[in-house]
Parts: structure tokens; sequence; C-alpha cells
């Protein structure tokens, strides 16, 4: 039975890394227990030349090398999605351009993954080169959400991973706009195997994920796969009342044994202040969960392909 392999690759600003990614897959293609392989390059609203050497890459190999141009920027999110739709292998794997996903861990992966796994997923063993702040908030980011939220998110997850077909075609069934990858891989079930490896440099090239990219990805993380904002929301709403409503009757008891006094009102002022500060960050949180309603129901396309080959 013939075997095919899909690798997906998104892309935004890589002309210097896509080159440098197929000569080193293609070093190690033939260890590979496959039959075919296919590249599916997802150019995302790149105004470099990636899309150049991805037409390059498809004129020197038009049989296993493909790609699909976005008619702009929709995020990489979007460009995993395109990838997994695009692939036709029995195999599907997702790997960064940027050789921060060794291709030699493709031999170990199709080790597991021919012993009854559905997907092999990586995880780093560490965060080297990463600047300090960046790896706490990250480090905090996966506690929080995993105490949070019923579906489990492996620390120091890649969406560098190994699938199934059954998998793949799993994850097409969710559809839904507002996506978050990692959770979703996690949503489905299936077995899953992660292996761990140092951290990589990358072999050209600078990230285009600053900081503040990777906070409110992980606020996006949070608010796809967790109610517990919501839920902190109206409890913080009941007990608000529940002790104003005792200051009340403190008020009024007060009043009644010592008479009318106006003392304490800057106190009074600072309280008022912050509830109210509280209430707008609550309206906020409920607002945000109404603003990814609001972009679902509106059923626009996570994409739209400007060409393809």
């Amino acid at each position: 039975m013939t075997k095919k392999l899909s690798i997906i690759i998104p892309c935004y600003f890589e002309e210097e890394s896509i080159p440098l990614f197929y000569e080193a897959v293609e070093e190690i293609k033939n260890q590979l227990p496959i039959d075919e392989l296919e590249y599916w390059f997802i150019n995302d609203g790149s105004t470099d030349n990636s899309l150049s050497e991805m037409q390059q890459l498809n004129a020197k190999d038009p049989h296993q090398v493909h790609y699909a141009s976005f008619s702009r920027n929709f995020g990489k999110e979007a460009a995993l999605y395109c990838g997994l739709k695009m692939a036709t292998g029995d195999y599907v794997t997702v790997m960064d351009v940027d050789l921060q996903d060794p291709p030699e861990m493709l031999i170990d992966m199709f080790s597991y993954i021919n012993q009854g796994y559905d997907c092999i997923g990586t995880r780093r063993m560490n965060r080297k080169g990463e600047p300090p702040i960046r790896s706490a908030f990250a480090k905090l980011f996966y506690k929080l959400i995993n105490k949070i939220s019923d579906t489990e998110i492996v620390d120091g997850a890649r969406d560098f991973r190994l699938m199934t077909r059954q998998m793949v075609n799993s994850i097409l069934e969710i559809s839904e706009y507002n996506r978050f990858s990692k959770g979703i891989f996690s949503w489905v079930g299936f077995k899953t195997k992660y292996l761990e490896y140092k951290n990589q440099e990358r072999v050209a090239g600078t990230t285009s994920w600053n900081f503040w990219k990777l906070f409110t990805y992980s606020i996006d993380g949070i608010v796809n796969f967790s109610q517990f904002p919501l839920d902190l929301a109206a409890f913080f709403g009941f007990f608000s009342s529940f002790v104003s409503g005792l200051g009340i009757l403190f008020i009024i008891i007060r009043y009644i044994l010592h008479g009318n006094s106006v003392s304490g009102w800057a106190s009074t002022v600072c309280l008022i202040l912050f509830v109210g500060g509280i209430q707008l960050m609550f309206l906020g949180i409920i607002g945000k969960y109404i603003g990814k309603i609001f972009t679902e129901v509106k059923h626009r396309p996570i994409y739209i392909i400007k060409e393809k080959k």
C-alpha cells in the first residue's frame, strides 16, 4: 500500500528560509517509511520574495512542491487550516519553515506512529534563547489555561506534529473562524505521544511574533477554550452584591443606634472607583466573548487564496 506524507509549511516573510527548509527535508526524505511526499507552502500575505521562492521550487519540483498564496495576511492559524485542507497524504505534518522544527525528528515520529499512535507531537525541553519575560508569561499561560479549561494543552508543545489522516479529517470538521490550533489538536482527542527536544535557533530571518502578538494569542486561547472568565465575572458580581448588602445593613443599624454621620466619604469614593474599575474590566471580558460570537456568526471565509499551484 502506497504511503504519502504531506508537509504543511505556513510562511510569512520567509524568503531566506524556504530554500533551506526544502534542502533540509530532501536530505532526510529517503530515511522516512513513505512512498510519496508533498510540500504545501502557504504564503500568508508576505510582500517579500517568499512567493517567488515557492514558485521557483514548484518549477524545479512540480510533482512534490505545491503552494497557496493568500490575498492578504490572515494569520498563521488560517495558513495552518488551509494547509490541512490542501494536504492529500495518509500522514500530515505541520512544520515551521525556519527549521526550529528539526526535520530529522520525523524519522523517530514515524517509528512511534507505527506503534499505534494517531499523533506524535513535539515539545521543547526549555526556552533557551527566548527573552526571560516571554518565557515567564508562557509558563504562566500554560499553568492558567490548564487550570481553567477542560482541554489539556501541553506546556511547550509545538505545532510540529505528525498526524494520521483520520485525525486530520476530524480537525477539518472544526471549521470555526476563531481558531486556536494547540487547543483543537488536544480537543479532538486521539492517542498522542510527545517527543521532547532542545530549543532550536532560526536558520535565517527574524520572527514576526513579538510579545504583544503572543499575549493576544494567549488571550484568544483562553477565550476559545474556557468560560472561566465569564464564571469569574458572575461570581464577583454576586460577591459584590452580597458584601454591599451587608454594608447597607450595617449603615442602617448604625444610624438607628448612633444617628447620622458624614465621616468616611473618602473611603466611599475609593470603593466606588474600585468597583467601577472592576465592572469595566468584566464588561471587557464579556465584550471579548461577544466579539468572538460576532465574527463567528458572520461566516466570513477563514482565508482567501489569490494563487495556488
